[in-house]
């Protein structure tokens, strides 16, 4: 069994960004016990948030939530200003082989990217890819078109594999290019009928965040909202449990 969670931390930052709230985050994330999480809007570098925050931590978000839980881990730079810097990251129990980042910006104001890690399970190969595309249609159309294009031609069609993350696809457009031209399918659906309403955290209406698998039974989904959550992210986190298929010709 493997259970995975997906999350976008909105930096770090509570709602309007008012408060620091990367310690509690971690906390509520080590509560899942996820073995591969998947992380959006990361900070891999603020100059000045230290300077103005008192309880913020040194180094990059994502080493200090994957500190003494998550072993291995992998960061995507997407987009680069004066003070730092932020992006998608892999946090893994398992060792990550290799890790690649691809820009699937649409145009300069929105700095988007795919996050590609190789992950060693049990002597098999898991092909994990963390996405974070953006607000406009036309846009998410080509980025759609850019992440089917990259995981035909990187990605071996037999091995098992998750793509995850913040697709802003309220209106479930890409499911159908995934599920025909990938054979991927999301987790929500299996097991529930239909995505996870994820955004916002108070009040999830919007069906914004995935959980795409193939190669893999979904044992559990699971939304996570209400408590503490609710004071972290504008997004919720989704979680699920999935089964290993049988490579052909196992007995």
């Amino acid at each position: 069994m493997l259970k995975v969670a997906t999350y976008n931390i909105h930096k770090g930052f509570s709602h309007f960004n008012r408060r620091v709230v990367l310690h509690e985050l971690r906390d509520r994330l080590r509560e899942l016990d996820a073995d591969i999480v998947f992380l959006q809007e990361v900070q891999g570098e603020h100059t000045h948030h230290a300077e103005r925050f008192h309880n913020y931590p040194g180094g990059a978000q994502h080493e200090f939530i994957a500190e003494e839980v998550w072993p291995h881990f992998a960061y995507g730079k997407n987009c680069i200003y004066e003070a730092g810097h932020h992006g998608n990251a892999i946090l893994s129990r398992f060792p990550i082989l290799q890790s690649r980042n691809m820009d699937v910006s649409a145009h300069r104001f929105e700095s988007r990217g795919l996050l590609h890690c190789e992950i060693e399970i049990g002597g098999q190969l898991v092909h994990c890819v963390c996405a974070h595309f953006g607000l406009f249609a036309k846009g998410k159309r080509m980025q759609t078109r850019a992440l089917i294009e990259y995981v035909r031609s990187m990605i071996p069609p037999d091995v098992p594999l998750i793509i995850a993350g913040d697709f802003n696809d309220w209106r479930n457009n890409m499911s159908r290019s995934i599920a025909s031209e990938l054979g991927m399918h999301d987790v929500f659906h299996l097991h529930a009928g239909m995505p996870a309403r994820s955004y916002p955290a108070r009040l999830p209406l919007l069906r914004l965040d995935r959980i795409y698998v193939r190669g893999f039974s979904v044992l559990h989904s699971d939304v996570h909202v209400g408590g503490d959550w609710q004071r972290l992210s504008d997004h919720a986190a989704l979680s699920a449990r999935l089964k290993r298929h049988e490579p052909v010709g196992a007995s």
